[in-house]
């Protein structure tokens, strides 16, 4: 007869993940998205992540809709959005 105690505990699958080193956690890709747009236009968007979404008739909602379902395409976003993030703290630094 085994013991409960001797089991290893599964972690919760109600109980939040933790990512302190993840900068993108507690993001939405929505976010992502409207800033990227305000910080480079959809031009230069297009330009630097070349996807349809962005350059033929670019709107926030179409470009989620694809990202959600195209992960190389987002990770693209997040890797744009996270050098965004430290190309702006880098200039910020310079003042």
């Amino acid at each position: 007869m085994t013991n409960d105690s001797d089991k290893p505990s599964k972690p919760s699958s109600s109980a939040p993940l933790k990512q302190p080193r993840n900068p993108l956690h507690g993001i939405t890709l929505e976010t992502i998205v409207t800033e990227l747009v305000a910080h480079y236009g959809w031009e230069e968007l297009a330009k630097r992540i070349p996807i349809r979404c962005f350059s033929h008739d670019p709107g926030i909602t179409s470009s989620l809709k694809f990202l959600r379902k195209t992960p190389w395409a987002r990770e693209k976003v997040e890797g744009l959005y996270g050098f965004m993030l430290r190309e702006i703290r880098r200039l910020g630094d310079r003042d």
